[in-house]
Protein backbone atom coordinates (compact mmCIF):
# COMPACT_ATOMS: atom_id res chain seq x y z
CA UNK A 1 0.00 0.00 0.00
CA UNK A 2 1.44 3.11 -1.01
CA UNK A 3 0.65 6.61 1.15
CA UNK A 4 1.55 10.45 1.51
CA UNK A 5 4.76 10.49 2.85
CA UNK A 6 5.86 12.49 6.15
CA UNK A 7 8.64 14.97 5.49
CA UNK A 8 11.72 13.08 4.90
CA UNK A 9 15.41 13.72 5.69
CA UNK A 10 17.28 16.79 3.93
CA UNK A 11 19.33 14.51 1.28
CA UNK A 12 16.22 12.67 0.66
CA UNK A 13 13.90 15.56 0.32
CA UNK A 14 16.55 17.23 -1.88
CA UNK A 15 16.55 14.08 -4.34
CA UNK A 16 12.55 14.45 -4.14
CA UNK A 17 12.81 17.82 -5.06
CA UNK A 18 14.60 17.35 -8.30
CA UNK A 19 12.23 15.07 -9.37
CA UNK A 20 9.34 17.83 -8.87
CA UNK A 21 8.98 17.39 -12.87
CA UNK A 22 7.75 14.06 -12.46
CA UNK A 23 4.88 14.78 -10.29
CA UNK A 24 3.75 17.56 -12.47
CA UNK A 25 4.02 15.39 -15.47
CA UNK A 26 2.30 12.66 -13.45
CA UNK A 27 -0.65 15.23 -12.60
CA UNK A 28 -0.97 16.28 -16.05
CA UNK A 29 -1.07 12.71 -17.30
CA UNK A 30 -3.89 12.11 -14.87
CA UNK A 31 -5.45 14.82 -16.01
CA UNK A 32 -5.47 14.02 -19.25
CA UNK A 33 -6.17 10.50 -19.10
CA UNK A 34 -9.61 11.20 -16.72
CA UNK A 35 -8.75 9.12 -14.09
CA UNK A 36 -10.18 10.93 -11.60
CA UNK A 37 -13.23 11.70 -13.53
CA UNK A 38 -13.57 7.40 -14.27
CA UNK A 39 -12.94 6.63 -10.75
CA UNK A 40 -15.95 5.28 -8.80
CA UNK A 41 -17.24 6.63 -5.24
CA UNK A 42 -16.33 2.96 -3.57
CA UNK A 43 -12.38 1.76 -4.61
CA UNK A 44 -11.69 0.39 -7.91
CA UNK A 45 -9.02 -2.11 -9.05
CA UNK A 46 -5.81 -1.21 -11.58
CA UNK A 47 -7.67 -3.46 -14.13
CA UNK A 48 -10.97 -2.28 -14.04
CA UNK A 49 -9.37 1.77 -14.03
CA UNK A 50 -7.49 1.03 -17.00
CA UNK A 51 -10.37 -0.24 -19.00
CA UNK A 52 -12.30 2.18 -18.01
CA UNK A 53 -9.99 5.10 -19.25
CA UNK A 54 -8.35 2.88 -21.86
CA UNK A 55 -4.57 2.16 -20.84
CA UNK A 56 -2.68 -0.05 -20.20
CA UNK A 57 -2.82 -1.87 -16.28
CA UNK A 58 0.43 -2.13 -15.23
CA UNK A 59 1.66 1.67 -16.63
CA UNK A 60 -1.49 2.83 -14.67
CA UNK A 61 -0.51 1.24 -11.62
CA UNK A 62 2.85 2.86 -11.51
CA UNK A 63 1.00 6.02 -12.33
CA UNK A 64 -0.82 6.24 -9.68
CA UNK A 65 1.14 4.81 -7.24
CA UNK A 66 3.31 7.41 -7.78
CA UNK A 67 0.29 10.22 -7.36
CA UNK A 68 -0.69 8.00 -3.84
CA UNK A 69 2.82 9.40 -2.44
CA UNK A 70 1.70 12.96 -2.25
CA UNK A 71 -1.80 12.36 -1.35
CA UNK A 72 -3.22 12.20 -4.50
CA UNK A 73 -5.37 9.04 -4.63
CA UNK A 74 -5.13 6.71 -2.38
CA UNK A 75 -4.01 2.89 -2.43
CA UNK A 76 -6.27 0.15 -0.05
CA UNK A 77 -5.04 -2.54 1.42
CA UNK A 78 -6.24 -4.81 -0.95
CA UNK A 79 -4.33 -2.96 -4.09
CA UNK A 80 -7.65 -0.74 -5.07
CA UNK A 81 -7.53 3.03 -5.38
CA UNK A 82 -9.86 4.88 -3.60
CA UNK A 83 -10.26 8.79 -3.87
CA UNK A 84 -8.43 11.30 -1.73
CA UNK A 85 -9.68 15.58 -1.24
CA UNK A 86 -6.72 16.26 -3.50
CA UNK A 87 -7.75 13.68 -6.23
CA UNK A 88 -11.87 14.71 -6.61
CA UNK A 89 -10.47 18.26 -7.80
CA UNK A 90 -9.27 16.75 -10.96
CA UNK A 91 -12.72 15.70 -11.35
CA UNK A 92 -14.03 17.70 -14.24
CA UNK A 93 -17.60 17.85 -12.24
CA UNK A 94 -16.40 19.06 -8.77
CA UNK A 95 -17.42 22.70 -7.95
CA UNK A 96 -14.01 22.64 -7.22
CA UNK A 97 -12.00 21.70 -10.04
CA UNK A 98 -8.61 22.35 -10.51
CA UNK A 99 -8.04 20.15 -13.65
CA UNK A 100 -8.11 22.86 -16.17
CA UNK A 101 -5.63 24.47 -13.30
CA UNK A 102 -3.29 21.35 -13.29
CA UNK A 103 -3.49 21.01 -17.15
CA UNK A 104 -2.69 24.98 -17.43
CA UNK A 105 0.50 24.82 -15.15
CA UNK A 106 2.33 21.96 -17.14
CA UNK A 107 1.23 23.26 -20.90
CA UNK A 108 4.24 22.10 -23.57
CA UNK A 109 5.45 25.02 -23.59
CA UNK A 110 6.01 25.28 -19.76
CA UNK A 111 8.52 22.44 -20.45
CA UNK A 112 10.26 24.41 -23.20
CA UNK A 113 10.33 27.66 -20.51
CA UNK A 114 11.35 26.07 -17.35
CA UNK A 115 15.06 24.80 -18.45
CA UNK A 116 16.10 28.15 -19.32
CA UNK A 117 14.54 30.01 -15.73
CA UNK A 118 18.33 30.18 -14.87
CA UNK A 119 18.97 33.02 -18.20
CA UNK A 120 15.27 34.81 -16.91
CA UNK A 121 17.22 35.15 -13.59
CA UNK A 122 20.08 36.23 -14.92
CA UNK A 123 18.31 38.54 -17.38
CA UNK A 124 15.37 39.90 -15.46
CA UNK A 125 13.54 38.85 -18.81
CA UNK A 126 10.84 36.37 -20.24
CA UNK A 127 12.78 34.02 -22.30
CA UNK A 128 9.32 32.78 -24.70
CA UNK A 129 10.05 35.69 -27.17
CA UNK A 130 13.45 33.88 -27.69
CA UNK A 131 11.85 30.25 -27.59
CA UNK A 132 9.11 31.22 -29.90
CA UNK A 133 10.07 34.41 -31.63
CA UNK A 134 6.87 36.48 -30.23
CA UNK A 135 4.88 38.01 -27.30
CA UNK A 136 3.75 35.18 -25.17
CA UNK A 137 0.10 35.55 -26.18
CA UNK A 138 0.42 36.22 -29.27
CA UNK A 139 2.11 32.50 -29.18
CA UNK A 140 -0.60 31.24 -27.75
CA UNK A 141 -3.11 32.59 -30.35
CA UNK A 142 -1.38 31.98 -33.35
CA UNK A 143 0.59 28.85 -32.59
CA UNK A 144 -0.68 26.77 -29.69
CA UNK A 145 -4.47 27.15 -30.31
CA UNK A 146 -5.12 24.24 -27.70
CA UNK A 147 -2.53 26.05 -25.18
CA UNK A 148 -4.99 28.82 -25.79
CA UNK A 149 -7.88 27.24 -24.85
CA UNK A 150 -6.47 25.54 -22.07
CA UNK A 151 -5.41 28.96 -20.26
CA UNK A 152 -9.47 30.23 -21.01
CA UNK A 153 -10.57 27.46 -19.34
CA UNK A 154 -8.32 27.39 -16.47
CA UNK A 155 -8.67 31.05 -16.32
CA UNK A 156 -12.27 31.04 -16.43
CA UNK A 157 -12.24 28.29 -13.52
CA UNK A 158 -9.98 30.22 -11.31
CA UNK A 159 -12.31 33.51 -11.81
CA UNK A 160 -15.30 31.96 -10.82
CA UNK A 161 -13.89 30.23 -7.18
CA UNK A 162 -12.37 33.40 -6.48
CA UNK A 163 -15.16 35.61 -7.41
CA UNK A 164 -17.13 33.98 -4.83
CA UNK A 165 -14.54 34.85 -1.55
CA UNK A 166 -14.11 38.21 -3.08
CA UNK A 167 -17.92 39.17 -2.92
CA UNK A 168 -18.40 37.62 0.60
CA UNK A 169 -15.69 39.59 1.98
CA UNK A 170 -16.71 42.63 0.40
CA UNK A 171 -18.69 45.24 2.09
CA UNK A 172 -19.96 47.59 -0.58
CA UNK A 173 -23.57 48.09 0.94
CA UNK A 174 -22.83 51.65 1.42
CA UNK A 175 -22.19 52.21 -3.03
CA UNK A 176 -24.27 52.08 -5.20
CA UNK A 177 -21.56 51.47 -8.51
CA UNK A 178 -18.93 49.22 -8.67
CA UNK A 179 -15.94 49.00 -11.76
CA UNK A 180 -14.67 44.85 -12.43
CA UNK A 181 -10.75 46.44 -13.86
CA UNK A 182 -9.14 44.38 -16.02
CA UNK A 183 -12.20 41.75 -15.06
CA UNK A 184 -12.22 39.30 -17.83
CA UNK A 185 -15.48 37.59 -18.34
CA UNK A 186 -16.58 39.53 -15.49
CA UNK A 187 -16.96 36.79 -12.96
CA UNK A 188 -16.47 39.63 -9.59
CA UNK A 189 -18.73 41.65 -10.90
CA UNK A 190 -21.69 39.13 -11.31
CA UNK A 191 -20.76 38.13 -8.25
CA UNK A 192 -21.00 41.16 -6.64
CA UNK A 193 -24.40 41.90 -8.49
CA UNK A 194 -25.86 39.16 -6.95
CA UNK A 195 -25.07 40.65 -3.81
CA UNK A 196 -26.34 43.92 -4.22
CA UNK A 197 -29.84 43.52 -6.09
CA UNK A 198 -29.61 47.64 -6.35
CA UNK A 199 -26.33 48.04 -7.52
CA UNK A 200 -25.19 48.80 -11.04
CA UNK A 201 -21.64 47.97 -12.29
CA UNK A 202 -19.64 48.04 -15.25
CA UNK A 203 -16.65 45.28 -16.76
CA UNK A 204 -13.67 47.12 -18.42
CA UNK A 205 -11.15 44.60 -20.26
CA UNK A 206 -9.39 44.23 -23.98
CA UNK A 207 -12.13 43.81 -26.82
CA UNK A 208 -11.18 40.52 -27.35
CA UNK A 209 -11.71 39.37 -23.87
CA UNK A 210 -15.35 41.48 -22.57
CA UNK A 211 -16.70 39.59 -26.18
CA UNK A 212 -16.44 36.46 -24.47
CA UNK A 213 -18.16 38.32 -21.10
CA UNK A 214 -20.62 35.81 -19.25
CA UNK A 215 -23.98 36.11 -21.02
CA UNK A 216 -25.63 37.18 -17.99
CA UNK A 217 -23.72 40.40 -18.48
CA UNK A 218 -24.85 41.39 -21.86
CA UNK A 219 -28.00 41.61 -23.98
CA UNK A 220 -30.34 39.47 -22.98
CA UNK A 221 -29.13 38.12 -19.73
CA UNK A 222 -30.27 38.51 -16.65
CA UNK A 223 -27.37 41.21 -15.23
CA UNK A 224 -27.41 43.17 -18.24
CA UNK A 225 -29.58 45.92 -17.18
CA UNK A 226 -27.48 46.44 -14.73
CA UNK A 227 -23.97 46.43 -16.08
CA UNK A 228 -22.09 47.99 -19.18
CA UNK A 229 -19.26 46.16 -20.61
CA UNK A 230 -17.14 48.36 -22.05
CA UNK A 231 -13.93 47.16 -23.86
CA UNK A 232 -10.78 48.73 -23.78
CA UNK A 233 -6.99 48.85 -22.50
CA UNK A 234 -6.30 50.00 -18.98
CA UNK A 235 -2.89 50.80 -18.90
CA UNK A 236 -4.49 53.28 -21.65
CA UNK A 237 -8.03 54.62 -20.06
CA UNK A 238 -10.38 54.08 -17.58
CA UNK A 239 -13.72 55.04 -19.34
CA UNK A 240 -15.97 54.50 -16.11
CA UNK A 241 -17.42 56.11 -13.26
CA UNK A 242 -18.04 54.14 -10.05
CA UNK A 243 -18.17 54.31 -6.86
CA UNK A 244 -15.63 51.35 -5.95
CA UNK A 245 -12.84 49.96 -8.50
CA UNK A 246 -12.36 46.14 -8.20
CA UNK A 247 -8.56 45.51 -9.41
CA UNK A 248 -8.13 41.66 -9.34
CA UNK A 249 -4.61 39.61 -10.53
CA UNK A 250 -3.77 42.25 -13.07
CA UNK A 251 -0.87 44.60 -11.32
CA UNK A 252 1.68 41.50 -12.61
CA UNK A 253 3.46 43.75 -15.51
CA UNK A 254 6.23 46.00 -15.29
CA UNK A 255 6.03 49.29 -13.23
CA UNK A 256 5.12 51.75 -15.66
CA UNK A 257 2.03 49.72 -17.17
CA UNK A 258 1.22 49.03 -13.33
CA UNK A 259 1.57 52.88 -12.35
CA UNK A 260 -0.21 53.84 -15.76
CA UNK A 261 -3.43 51.55 -14.42
CA UNK A 262 -3.34 53.00 -11.16
CA UNK A 263 -3.20 56.47 -12.31
CA UNK A 264 -5.93 55.90 -14.83
CA UNK A 265 -8.47 54.42 -11.99
CA UNK A 266 -8.03 57.38 -9.37
CA UNK A 267 -8.12 59.90 -12.50
CA UNK A 268 -11.69 58.47 -13.70
CA UNK A 269 -12.78 57.62 -9.81
CA UNK A 270 -11.41 61.12 -8.32
CA UNK A 271 -11.86 62.02 -4.54
CA UNK A 272 -13.29 59.18 -2.00
CA UNK A 273 -13.38 56.88 -4.38
CA UNK A 274 -12.63 53.41 -2.81
CA UNK A 275 -9.98 50.91 -4.74
CA UNK A 276 -10.07 47.26 -3.81
CA UNK A 277 -6.68 46.01 -5.59
CA UNK A 278 -6.41 41.93 -5.40
CA UNK A 279 -3.45 40.11 -5.39
CA UNK A 280 -1.37 36.86 -4.93
CA UNK A 281 1.60 37.69 -2.85
CA UNK A 282 4.76 36.48 -2.39
CA UNK A 283 5.49 36.65 1.36
CA UNK A 284 3.30 36.05 4.49
CA UNK A 285 0.61 34.05 2.99
CA UNK A 286 -0.82 30.33 3.18
CA UNK A 287 0.02 29.72 -0.71
CA UNK A 288 3.86 30.74 -0.54
CA UNK A 289 5.18 27.54 -2.07
CA UNK A 290 2.21 28.37 -4.97
CA UNK A 291 2.68 31.98 -5.37
CA UNK A 292 6.39 31.82 -5.84
CA UNK A 293 6.06 29.29 -8.39
CA UNK A 294 3.31 31.31 -9.83
CA UNK A 295 6.06 34.38 -9.96
CA UNK A 296 8.55 32.43 -11.46
CA UNK A 297 6.42 31.05 -14.30
CA UNK A 298 5.76 35.00 -15.08
CA UNK A 299 9.31 35.66 -14.95
CA UNK A 300 9.40 32.55 -17.75
CA UNK A 301 6.54 33.63 -19.91
CA UNK A 302 5.76 37.51 -19.60
CA UNK A 303 8.69 39.02 -17.72
CA UNK A 304 5.97 40.06 -15.13
CA UNK A 305 5.96 39.24 -11.04
CA UNK A 306 3.99 38.85 -8.29
CA UNK A 307 4.27 41.04 -5.03
CA UNK A 308 5.20 41.61 -1.62
CA UNK A 309 3.21 43.01 0.47
CA UNK A 310 6.31 45.67 0.71
CA UNK A 311 6.06 46.11 -2.92
CA UNK A 312 1.91 45.96 -3.55
CA UNK A 313 1.87 48.98 -0.72
CA UNK A 314 4.58 51.39 -2.11
CA UNK A 315 2.89 51.09 -5.65
CA UNK A 316 -0.05 52.07 -4.44
CA UNK A 317 1.02 54.67 -2.43
CA UNK A 318 3.25 56.31 -5.19
CA UNK A 319 0.36 56.15 -7.39
CA UNK A 320 -1.61 58.54 -4.76
CA UNK A 321 -3.80 56.17 -2.81
CA UNK A 322 -4.21 56.05 0.91
CA UNK A 323 -4.01 51.90 2.24
CA UNK A 324 -6.89 51.51 4.83
CA UNK A 325 -6.74 47.86 5.20
CA UNK A 326 -5.00 44.65 3.80
CA UNK A 327 -7.28 41.18 4.35
CA UNK A 328 -6.86 37.71 2.88
CA UNK A 329 -9.33 36.50 0.62
CA UNK A 330 -8.70 32.96 0.84
CA UNK A 331 -5.33 30.94 1.27
CA UNK A 332 -4.13 32.31 -2.18
CA UNK A 333 -5.55 36.04 -2.58
CA UNK A 334 -4.89 39.37 -0.65
CA UNK A 335 -7.16 42.47 -0.54
CA UNK A 336 -5.84 45.56 -0.40
CA UNK A 337 -8.56 48.22 0.62
CA UNK A 338 -7.89 51.91 -0.71
CA UNK A 339 -9.58 54.92 -1.44
CA UNK A 340 -8.04 57.97 -3.17
CA UNK A 341 -7.67 61.20 -1.12
CA UNK A 342 -8.92 64.33 -1.77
Amino acid sequence: MTTAQTTPPPPMRLRELVFGAACAAALRASARLGVADALAEEPMAVEDLAAAVKTEPRPLLRLLRALSCYGVFTEEPDGRFAHTEMSRLLREDDPHSLRDIALWCTEPWTWDAWPLLDEAVRTGGNVVEGLYGKEFFTYLNEDAPESAAVFNRAMTTSSEQSARDVAALLDLSGSSSVADIGGGQGHVVASLLDKYPAMHGALLDLPRVVDNALPRLTEGGDLADRVRVVPGDVRAAVPVKADVYVIKNILEWDDDSTARTLANVIGAGGPGTRVVVIENLVDDTPSMRFSTAMDLLLLLNVGGAKHTTASMLSRLSAAGLVVDEVRPVNPYLHAFDCHVPG
